[in-house]
């Protein structure tokens, strides 16, 4: 007769949903009471308790719960300018060695509601230029494309048919500097040859005589904000002639940025930054510190004065009244209730963040670079600042507070120029090495490596609705590129 082995144990079930997998993590984990408050400092409820393996996802279904959003924003989350991309637990409690039995501070920051997608092959390589291109520039709407090169002509490109649409000529030596009138409606353009032209884009026509008063080169313009539109020499582009003349600093003017708030600011040889009332063409105050030559300077509102009415909706206003409305409203969202900031960069490896319509002292002095800083730019939405460095690297600071966020590598030449998507989430950089870096901002790795280039990449521009970038250099080639 045969014999009964010993009872089977039970096996007890083993969970493995991922739904009870998080609530044993949350068990183990614990919670923690955080406090939520806005980029500017406002607290947005009372403390709460998390989970200390909280998302940023379920961050973002919070935060718009506690503002009543109509429509659901994305929004950034962030502790001691850490940002949280993982959970709460790996990125704060273990990153940055906090306690759970803090009480931690939350910071929240809305991002763009479009996206931008990274360009990833070059659609076409445009001849004509027989010297180096210099400057590159989209219009404020987008749909256009200017170039000034070493062979004196500027040229407009049609995006459509991605051929030379007109080739401006007019200047008897190297242009310098282009920019666009904020309407779109007039290019203007600095030469060697130290004289300004103004050109129609519907027609490649000079809009009359160049104009005449500087004794040394242009190396940068500046264009009044459309918001401040009634229409460093400012010129009345109307009446064709000098309305003042700012003559203050002692070695030459090296770049020169007009604020939205109606104030001036122009950087100098000498070493000094001064801002000027540009009504009345009065000194208002010097910015001291660099130690040698200031190269650049950047607005936390750059790019919204740069694109006035335009934004990625592509809709267009009826009249000038209108879009004035319309680019004062931007201004406005950008602005918050900060004032304007400004960073500059120096041949002396360093930077200053200012905010210079209230102090001329700096908020920060900005180190790290190991060689000149030849390039800085704000991000639009203020967030953030990168600068590019003869060092090989871009460096990324906060728009707030300036202090260092990470060092972009993968250069293997100096970095002349750098520039944001319009959501603010991507960042491209142009190098003597003859290649295009895209930066994920999130990640802070390279994204993409976009070589094409024979030889050193002077400038680089990415258009405003994101969907193209364009960039040009020593090899003489203009090249678009898109996603």
């Amino acid at each position: 007769m045969a014999t009964k082995g010993p009872p089977k144990k039970k096996i007890k079930k083993i969970k493995t949903t991922v739904e009870e997998i998080n609530d044993v993590k949350q068990e183990i984990l614990g919670t923690v009471i955080a406090q939520l408050k806005s980029i500017d400092g406002e607290a947005t409820g009372s403390p709460l308790s998390l989970p200390a393996n909280v998302t940023p996802e379920q961050l973002e279904l919070l935060i718009n719960q506690l503002l009543n959003n109509d429509e659901p924003l994305p929004y950034a989350f962030s502790v001691d300018d850490k940002e949280i991309t993982n959970t709460l637990y790996n990125d704060i409690i273990q990153g940055l060695k906090k306690s759970t039995e803090d009480v931690l501070t939350i910071v929240y920051q809305p991002q763009a509601i479009f996206r931008v997608r990274a360009v990833t092959r070059c659609t076409s390589t445009l001849s004509g230029h027989t010297d180096a291109i210099l400057s590159i520039s989209f219009s404020p709407d987008g749909a256009q494309l200017a170039t000034g090169s070493g062979d004196t002509t500027v040229r407009i490109w049609d995006l459509n048919t991605e051929t030379p649409h007109f080739t401006c000529k007019g200047h008897a030596n190297w242009v310098l500097y282009i920019s666009w009138s904020p309407n779109g409606k007039i290019l203007a353009s600095g030469s060697m040859d130290k004289t300004v032209i103004l050109w129609d884009p519907t027609t490649g026509r000079p809009l009359g005589d160049p104009l005449k008063g500087h004794t040394q080169w242009i190396t940068c313009l500046a264009w009044e904000p459309q918001h401040l539109y009634g229409t460093i020499r400012i010129w009345d582009t109307t009446l064709r002639r000098v309305v003042m003349n700012m003559s203050q600093h002692t070695a030459a003017v090296t770049y020169i940025k007009w604020g939205g708030d109606g104030l001036l600011y122009s950087a100098s040889r000498d070493k000094t930054i001064k801002v000027w009332n540009a009504t009345q063409g009065t000194l208002i105050r010097t910015l001291e510190g660099h130690g040698h030559w200031v190269n650049t300077m950047a607005l936390s509102t750059d790019f919204v004065l740069r694109t006035g009415a335009f934004d990625h909706t592509g809709r267009i206003p009826k009249d000038e009244n209108e879009a004035q409305e319309w680019a004062l409203a931007r201004y406005k969202a950008v602005v918050g209730n900060k004032p304007e900031r400004l960073v500059s960069g120096s041949d002396d490896f360093t930077m200053f963040f200012w905010e210079p319509s209230t102090s001329k002292k700096s908020i920060a002095r900005l180190t790290g670079h190991q060689k000149l800083v030849n390039h800085v730019c704000f991000s639009p939405d203020g967030h953030l600042f990168a600068s590019a460095s003869f060092d090989n690297s871009v460096k990324l600071w906060d728009g707030f507070t300036g202090k260092f966020i990470a060092s972009l590598r993968g250069h293997v030449g100096p970095v002349y120029q750098v520039c944001w998507s319009s959501d603010s989430r991507l960042l491209i950089s142009a190098s003597k090495d003859s290649t295009l870096k895209i930066w994920d901002l999130k990640t802070k790795q390279i994204k993409l490596d976009l070589p094409g280039h024979f030889d050193e990449i002077f400038s680089v521009d990415w258009s405003p609705s994101g969907e193209k970038v364009a960039s040009g250099g020593k090899d003489r080639q203009l090249k678009i590129w898109r996603n």
